[in-house]
């Protein structure tokens, strides 16, 4: 994982709540045993016209939008089954954060477990973002250690995180990465270990 301090980028809005994860990722993508190539299959259903032709409707399709590294959504993101595969996907598109009123508990787990920022704000806070990301040059600054997102026109605000995931995000760790810190200490108990059974 990347390490995640402070992230500037372009924001896209998709103005929908209970956008669940069959959505994000389709279920028939989830045979592939690579944890890379989802972000083509990135809310696949509403993309494409007849899984071909790209759909001009489509918030992420649209010109203005290309190049978006944080997504802007309703309540309830990331409801339905709990497929590590969306974070998966969202991340492979290009998505460094996700903003909503609400996440599903385990979506939000999933996101922080593989280094892409679910930030709750207030559903008004949201609502004047998702106006705002109307506008091809919106952009929006993250500052992880501050817990602070805010734009050049005045938006300011903090948000909550878990000290934990937030110490492990800064550093680009997961879970394994924090094991292999405590390698010689698991060497020397083990170590120790073994002579108890001899």
């Amino acid at each position: 994982m990347q390490p995640f301090t402070v992230h500037k980028g372009k924001v896209v809005g998709i103005d929908r709540a209970n956008i669940d994860t069959d959505q994000i990722i389709p279920k028939q993508f989830l045979k592939r045993i690579e944890r890379t190539g989802f972000g083509k299959f990135l809310f696949y259903d509403w993309r494409y016209l007849d899984g071909q032709i790209l759909n001009p409707h489509f918030e992420l399709n649209r010109p203005e939008n290309e190049g978006a590294t944080i997504l802007v959504a309703n309540e309830n993101f990331g409801c339905g089954s709990s497929r590590e595969h969306a974070p998966w996907a969202l991340q492979d598109y290009g998505f460094q954060a996700v903003v909503a009123p609400s996440f599903a508990d385990i979506f939000y787990n999933n996101c922080l477990k593989n280094g892409l920022l679910p930030i709750r704000l207030a559903k008004h806070d949201v609502e004047y973002l998702l106006h705002k990301s109307k506008r091809a040059d919106y952009e929006l600054t993250i500052s992880l250690e501050e817990q602070r997102i805010y734009d050049e026109s005045g938006f300011n605000r903090t948000f909550e995180i878990d000290s934990y995931r937030k110490q492990l995000l800064l550093k680009g760790w997961d879970e394994i990465d924090l094991t292999f810190m405590y390698e010689s200490y698991i060497e020397e108990y083990e170590k120790n270990a073994g002579h108890l059974n001899e």
